[in-house]
């Protein structure tokens, strides 16, 4: 089987996974493409072209998956406005100022936030229902600009996009219906992941051989994760939502470790 068979399969799973619940898929796409080439006998990839690939998966779901929601009326303009030009420019702020404290210490208060964040999707959202009303449903932009400018902040500066925290943010902090926080998302995290694709593409980071694969069979699942997302209980996309956070919290939290560790080794 060729590599990029194998990068196209991992396109699919994460591409399905973004529709699906709404998130860009790079916290589960850069341990796929770091750890599951070397597992079938090839040259494992180095972190800054899993970097590459990852933003370029990323973006494509983004961009699939938020324009299949729209076509179902769960992706808010207002909110996408606000959201993500505050999480663009706290992005840039922290990613600018990473070098400020040291990474063991900044992912550990990432891996706790993202904790924090499978937890908080439990939260009931007031007014949340299968079929939410985009064009008349209300947010505190306050709350709006605080959650993206806390999660940007953070996520610039331990390199991490942090999609996966701003909707059970969404739902508790700022109780926005389920549905809209999923479409919304994707929107949000598309403006957030143009800036750092087209850092990476200008300046040569991008294995556009491989990156192919990604984009052709991402669009396709993204989409259909999408269209399924419509079709799954809210209740049990809150689950869903709250077991992958999970996940990336552990793996977070396992990077922090193996950061302190190597540090006093």
């Amino acid at each position: 089987m060729e590599l990029h068979v194998i990068i196209g399969i991992l396109g699919l799973a994460t591409g399905f996974i973004s529709g699906l619940l709404g998130i860009g898929g790079g916290i589960i796409m850069a341990p796929l493409l770091l750890y599951t080439p070397p597992l079938l006998g090839f040259p494992a990839l180095s972190m800054q072209d899993v970097a590459g690939l990852t933003i370029v998966q990323g973006l494509t779901a983004c961009l699939a998956g938020a324009l299949t929601h729209r076509k179902f009326h769960f992706v808010s303009g207002r909110l996408t406005a606000w959201m993500g030009i505050t999480i663009f420019a706290a992005a840039l702020f922290g990613g600018a100022w990473s070098h400020a404290l040291p990474d063991h210490l900044l992912l550990a208060i990432f891996a706790l936030l993202a904790l924090s964040a499978a937890l908080l999707i439990f939260i009931p959202t007031t007014g949340d229902c299968e079929a939410p009303a985009v064009a008349s449903f209300t947010f505190s932009r306050p709350r709006a600009v605080l959650a993206a400018g806390g999660v940007g902040l953070l996520g610039g500066l331990v390199g991490q996009g942090g999609s996966f925290i701003l909707i059970p943010l969404m739902t508790s902090f700022m109780q926005i219906p389920t549905r809209i926080a999923i479409g919304s998302n994707l929107a949000i995290i598309f403006l957030s992941s143009l800036a750092a694709f087209l850092g990476k593409a200008l300046t040569g980071q991008i294995l556009w051989p491989l990156a192919l694969p990604i984009v052709l069979t991402v669009i396709p699942a993204a989409y259909v994760g999408s269209r399924l997302s419509r079709r799954v209980p809210v209740a049990r996309l809150r689950l869903l939502l709250a077991l992958c956070i999970a996940a990336a919290a552990l793996k977070i939290g396992f990077s922090a470790v193996v950061s302190f560790l190597s540090l006093n080794q």
